[in-house]
């Protein structure tokens, strides 16, 4: 195959996934410009591979490009996000009815996540991989995923039950 056909049969999957990869960079990095520049990356590390990912599923070899990249971005830089109450201002929303709150909450329980235990979250919860697929994307072992995946829900169930006390 010449490099103008693997150009084109790229461009067409971006084309058609485009959106998909976006909102999976966004659960993995909480903002969209960054989503948009993680799924760049990926396919820039992907592209010189591309013959061989092509006949084999290229969308999850680009997902799991993200995951790794979005994991030791993360690790590199240490970024530190101050929540808005830290910052002086009051809650986005009026009470737990409110269904945009309720999505709030919890993206901000998937952001306090460290990046490997985000990105198990992610691929396991709202991707819907298995186990073994969601091992095989991150490179690691089905005992790891098992492992960050009990330890993110611990996390996450501390946080929700402590959430809770400070409301009442």
């Amino acid at each position: 195959m010449s490099r103008s056909d693997r150009e084109a049969e790229l461009r067409v999957l971006v084309e058609a996934r485009w959106a998909a990869l976006v909102r999976f960079g966004y659960l993995l990095t909480g903002d969209r410009g960054h989503a948009e520049d993680l799924v760049q990356a990926a396919l820039e590390k992907c592209w010189p591979k591309w013959r061989s990912i092509r006949s084999d599923s290229p969308e999850r070899y680009i997902r799991a490009a993200m995951a790794n990249l979005a994991a030791s971005h993360w690790r590199r830089k240490r970024h530190r996000e101050v929540p808005l109450e830290d910052a002086g201002h009051g809650p986005s929303h009026t009470g737990p009815a409110d269904g945009h709150a309720v999505r709030d909450e919890v993206w901000q329980l998937l952001q306090s996540l460290p990046p490997r235990m985000r990105a198990v979250v992610v691929l396991r919860w709202v991707e819907d991989l298995s186990e073994a697929q969601t091992a095989q994307m991150l490179g690691c072992s089905v005992g790891s995923v098992k492992s960050q995946s009990s330890r993110a829900l611990a996390r996450l169930r501390e946080q929700v039950t402590v959430e809770e006390g400070s409301r009442r």
